[in-house]
């Protein structure tokens, strides 16, 4: 490969890391172990990963020819070789590179175990706008690579993009007990309820601060742009698939939380149950909806999960301008446990079961115990109050744990 080329390549890592924003950044930042060799970061698309990892560079990189940074979905890819590139950068002092949108490499997942094993002193951060590819190849990767996954904002993290305040993510248990110290120190002199509102409508996706009234409209790009490219690209569907699979989200958006009749729902789709779960499958692996299961997640109760809910609520609000407040709630509450890192299954009582012992039912400001009345380590998480009292705690609170 010609110097030149190195140089171009070069220039335009130094045009990114210049224009990148930093006075905000990501939690995950801070928790990614920047010292292995090999890190992928997984996430679904517009929720960051290429800011973060530009800030990264800007942040850690004095020297810019340590480091570069390359979006492989660029043409310039097209006609040159990945390969050429790296050994170019290895012999000329670099030490690490950023791959943004891997995916879009042919056998990307061999490319990448390639340059791991030939150039043992290289830094290898690579991340994919498609969650589905990812999680497909995570097998043959899995054994070399740290592996981080980078959600929407936190509602902690709108408060602190917005210029409200800093706080830093407490744990749920932390939670539990001291929710009413920690609330009266998160509330004062702040309209958290009118925050945690606006947020629940537009705040997830970092580009909400690009697009200003046009957010809905992103993220149905963003829902167009999954279902259209990187389910394709992953499973060998028709276009008449494509088209069902958008048809299948809608129903479930208007729907949530009650879980139609599947049966029912593949006829009305004509399509088969073996066809209709694959695309079911997709809608959540591509973190467009979220399913609740009775037990741990195993494709037989994926097929009869007993809820299924859109994934955060800004897409529900995108899908369904007149989302019930009960269904955002749930969708709100479910989308921060889970993105914290806690699981959460379907309860004979109460709506949902964190880390199979914490109870929770979720709702309005009246919400009584009545439905988990006399049941061990229960709790009500309600919207419309800003300070809780007992085992009683502000629905807002769930967005501070990451």
């Amino acid at each position: 490969m010609a110097i030149a080329d190195l140089s171009t390549l070069r220039i335009m890592t130094a045009r990114r890391v210049r224009d990148v924003p930093v006075a905000f950044t990501r939690h995950l930042m801070h928790q990614i172990d920047w010292e292995n060799r090999l890190i992928s970061l997984r996430g679904a698309r517009g929720t960051g990963k290429t800011t973060l990892l530009l800030q990264r560079m800007k942040s850690s990189f004095p020297d810019p020819e340590q480091a570069l940074y390359l979006s492989l979905d660029h043409l310039w890819f097209k006609t040159h070789s990945i390969y050429d590139v790296m050994e170019s950068h290895v012999q000329n002092g670099g030490t690490h590179v950023f791959l943004d949108e891997a995916h879009y490499l042919e056998n990307w997942e061999q490319l990448i175990k390639n340059l791991y094993d030939d150039f043992p002193s290289l830094h290898i951060i690579y991340t994919g706008s498609s969650v589905l590819k990812l999680r497909k190849a995570q097998a043959d990767l899995s054994r070399r690579q740290a592996e981080y996954t980078l959600p929407g904002l936190s509602f902690a993290e709108y408060l602190e993009l917005e210029g409200i305040c800093q706080i830093n993510p407490f744990s749920l248990e932390n939670l539990l007990q001291d929710h009413v110290r920690l609330a009266m120190h998160i509330t004062e002199g702040k309209s958290i309820l009118k925050l945690f509102h606006d947020y629940l409508k537009v705040g997830y996706y970092p580009f909400y601060k690009e697009v200003h009234s046009g957010y809905d409209e992103r993220i149905l790009q963003v829902i167009n742009q999954v279902i259209e490219g990187d389910y394709p690209a992953v499973e060998n569907i028709s276009p008449a698939t494509v088209q069902k699979t958008k048809k299948m989200l809608m129903i479930l958006a208007e729907n949530a939380p009650q879980t139609p009749n599947m049966a029912q729902l593949y006829r009305e789709l004509e399509t088969d149950r073996n066809q209709g779960l694959k695309m079911l499958k997709a809608l959540s692996e591509a973190d467009l909806v979220n399913l609740l299961s009775a037990q741990s997640e195993t494709l037989k109760n994926m097929s009869r999960p007993e809820k299924i809910y859109c994934d955060n609520p800004n897409i529900m609000y995108a899908l369904c301008p007149e989302a019930e407040i009960g269904c955002v709630r749930e969708t709100f509450f479910l989308n921060q446990i889970q993105s914290s890192g806690h699981t959460a299954l379907y309860p004979p009582q109460g709506d949902f079961l964190v880390d199979g012992k914490h109870l929770f039912e979720v709702g309005g400001k009246r919400k009584t115990f009545t439905q988990i009345k006399d049941l061990p380590d229960s709790h009500l998480a309600v919207d419309d109050v800003e300070i809780g009292t007992g085992h009683k705690i502000p629905l807002w609170m769930f967005g501070m744990l990451y």
